[in-house]
């Protein structure tokens, strides 16, 4: 008798083990962040060794161990693939996004550097893009719904805990960060439906990217940058959307069939 190959089966990952993950997670990005900045003497983005130094090594760092964490898993179709549907009409919200990403855009600060900068900064960006949401949409939601987890409570608390997360910003911003907090626990509920619609962690993650592409291009890429007006697009599509997203809540499900 022949043996046959048997499916590794994905591991099981708690609620401890993956607040663990993200605490290094976290730790790779300030601590790792804030000493490389300190070794290359690079304390700002403004320039493209800055870039490199400030945001491209930790972020990428941060990257890399998000797809480790995913492989040792074995968690790649749960992190990747979603089978929990939406009705037709949630593609508004990728397509706001879409809107508020064209908008928010400085595309006058970018003609100002050079080609190379501008390619760096949408790659480092994508890096964000993709390493949160395969931490927090991919493996945080997968966590969330191995508990048993009504998907309501999965949106509510993998958003909350994107934002709690995001007040380790203190460490460089002070108590500006507990406003940018709340704000990214909404935007986490907006990229976790835009995963659901999409029944797949990639357009989130590159929208994502794209929205922290659109926003630092309007805020920090310049010395003394002045303020660019398409930059309150990515910040009234918060309240718009959600004010949106709070009427329509009961309509988002698709109505499970009978059996």
């Amino acid at each position: 008798m022949t043996d046959v190959a048997v499916p590794h089966r994905r591991r099981r990952l708690g609620l401890l083990g993956f607040i663990a993950i993200v605490a290094v997670y976290l730790v790779i990005i300030q601590l790792g962040g804030l000493l490389v900045g300190h070794a290359s003497g690079e304390d700002s983005a403004t320039t493209t060794r800055g870039v490199v130094f400030t945001m491209a090594i930790p972020l990428g760092a941060a990257l890399v161990f998000t797809g480790v964490v995913i492989a040792a898993l074995r968690w790649w179709r749960p992190v990747f693939r979603d089978d929990r549907p939406t009705k037709r009409w949630v593609w508004v919200v990728p397509a706001a996004f879409v809107v508020a990403i064209l908008i928010g855009i400085d595309y006058s600060a970018l003609a100002e550097k050079d080609l190379g900068f501008v390619l760096l900064l949408l790659l480092v960006t994508q890096f964000v893009g993709w390493g949160e949401e395969g931490m927090f949409r991919g493996v945080g939601v997968t966590v969330l719904r191995d508990r048993g987890l009504t998907e309501g409570k999965v949106a509510l608390w993998s958003s909350v805990i994107f934002g709690a997360v995001h007040l380790s910003n203190a460490v460089g911003h002070g108590a500006s960060a507990i406003p940018q907090a709340i704000a990214v626990s909404l935007a986490g509920y907006f990229f976790y439906l835009i995963r659901r619609v999409s029944r797949g962690n990639a357009l989130n993650s590159i929208i994502h990217g794209l929205f922290d592409f659109s926003i630092l291009s309007g805020t920090s890429i310049l010395v003394d940058q002045d303020a660019y007006p398409g930059s309150l697009a990515p910040i009234l599509i918060y309240p718009v959307l959600g004010l949106a997203l709070f009427f329509a809540r009961r309509h988002i499900e698709v109505p499970a069939r009978p059996t």
